[in-house]
This record gives C-alpha cells, structure tokens and sequence, in this order.
C-alpha cells in the first residue's frame, strides 16, 4: 500500500480515537449539575467537525470507479 494512504488511514484512526474521547466527555459534561450550555455546544459542534473529517478522509482512500 502507498504511504500517503498509509498517512490517512493513520489520520483517521487519530480522529476516531478524539472522537470517541469527546464523546464520552461530552456524556460526563451533560450529566454534571452546572454544565455550561455554551461549551457543551462547542464540544458537540467539534464532534460533529471531526465526524465530517474522518467522513472525507474515508472518502480518499475508496478508489474511484469507472462509470
């Protein structure tokens, strides 16, 4: 396999691994007593950021098929 594959597979490993991690904080977050609304927004809006990049670094690594 080529190395620029290689390198995005590896970057999409990495944002799956912060995704799952924000994920979870964003559960601990939630369910605390003085949650801040504003930043439970912004860690939600950066899950939803790194869903979208891992989706088009998945994307680069299906090859193209001829129609």
């Amino acid at each position: 396999m080529n190395a620029p594959a290689e390198q995005v597979r590896a970057r999409v490993i990495e944002l799956e691994i912060e995704h799952r991690d924000l994920d979870a904080a964003i559960d601990r977050f939630a369910e605390a007593a003085a949650s801040d609304d504003l930043q439970l927004r912004r860690l939600k809006k950066r899950k939803l950021q790194l869903k979208d990049q891992i989706i088009q670094l998945k994307m680069q690594l299906v090859p193209d098929i001829p129609a």
